[in-house]
Order: structure tokens, then sequence, then C-alpha cells
């Protein structure tokens, strides 16, 4: 037995039952969404560090040291972060001082709770400075380490902006980074 409904009754229960379709189309569709990668190009990221810098510090009370001028690189396959910056080191009570380049490097990795990806343990890969003896390159070296921790330390790669982690009105979480010459890749998968 068939009921036959007037044609608007059946228009109203068609109206009221369309939106109740669509968000449960919705609803199951978003389930359905699975990890997605983003990709940040190296000059954002250059963009980001670039606003970070100079960095003054003094190093064991003995030294005033500027860091400067960062260059941003990503070796491929390595996700490692690289650094190159001009450095200018004099000591606080006299005129002299030495200028020079360094560049350090790190491992990147995702800190989910600030949203933004740092550098974990820094290392410095080469420290040259003007007219120094290399006892002198050593001793800066062993020193330059040490900051590089300290000034490294809170320093974000790259900040996650809101779009980066919410998609087609799902929350996502970083969970794995990979490096090309040309951008960071940053695979990203639905919140549970």
């Amino acid at each position: 037995m068939t009921i036959a409904y007037p044609p608007s009754r059946a228009r109203r229960l068609f109206t009221l039952a369309l939106p109740v379709f669509a968000c449960t189309l919705l609803a199951s569709c978003a389930g359905l969404i699975g990890p997605r990668e983003v990709e940040i190009p190296l000059s954002k990221l250059q963009a980001g560090v670039d606003r970070r810098f100079p960095v003054s510090n003094r190093m064991l009370d003995l030294f005033d040291v500027q860091l400067s001028r960062p260059q941003v690189s990503l070796p491929e396959g390595a996700d490692r972060v690289a650094i190159a910056l001009d450095a200018s080191i004099a000591p606080p009570f006299v005129k002299q001082s030495w200028t020079g380049s360094m560049s350090l490097s790190g491992r990147l990795f995702v800190d989910v709770a600030r949203g933004a990806v740092f550098m974990g343990e820094p290392k410095v890969d080469r420290f040259n400075i003007d007219g120094v003896d290399e006892a002198r390159q050593r001793q800066f070296t062993k020193v330059a380490n040490v900051l590089m921790e300290k000034v490294v330390r809170d320093v974000p790669v790259y900040n996650f902006k809101m779009e980066d982690l919410r998609y087609a009105g799902v929350q996502f979480v970083p969970t794995r980074i990979r490096t090309r010459p040309d951008a960071l890749l940053i695979l990203l998968e639905p919140a549970r």
C-alpha cells in the first residue's frame, strides 16, 4: 500500500530532509578526509627567520656577539635546516672587534602545543672570524656552540596559521617533516 501525500506536503518533507541529509553527508566526508601535506616555500621560512635577526648576546661575560643577515637553506633528505650568518665579536671593554661568518644546522621538529616548527639540536658547522689565529678560532667555535643552544632554543623556523591546520571543517595536527631544497613539507593528519 502506497501513501500519496499532497504535493505541498511532500515538498515540505523534502525541504526539511535536505539540510539533515546534507549535514550527514558532510559529517561523513569529514571522517573520510585523510592525511594531507602542506608545502612551505623556502621564501616563507626565510621571511620568518629574518624577523628574528639581528641577535645580540654576551657570551660568558667575555664577548659581545651580534649575528645578522641569516640565509636559510634546506639540505635535501636530511630533515634539517641550515642557517648561514654574519658574525661580529667584540670584547666589552676593548675597542677591537672581529667580523666573520658562521653556519649552523639543526634537526627540524614540530611543537604542536605552540603551533610551530623549531630547530632542535643546533650545531655550529663553521665559524670563521677574519684575522684571528687558529687557536682563537677554536675557542670562538666552542663558545659559539654554547651560544647557539641559547639563541636557537625558542626561535621558531615557521609558525602555523589557522588555515594550515584546518581544512574542510576538520582540525589537523602536524606529524612529520620532510625537506626539499626549495620547501619544507609537513604531513598533517586529522586530529583524533
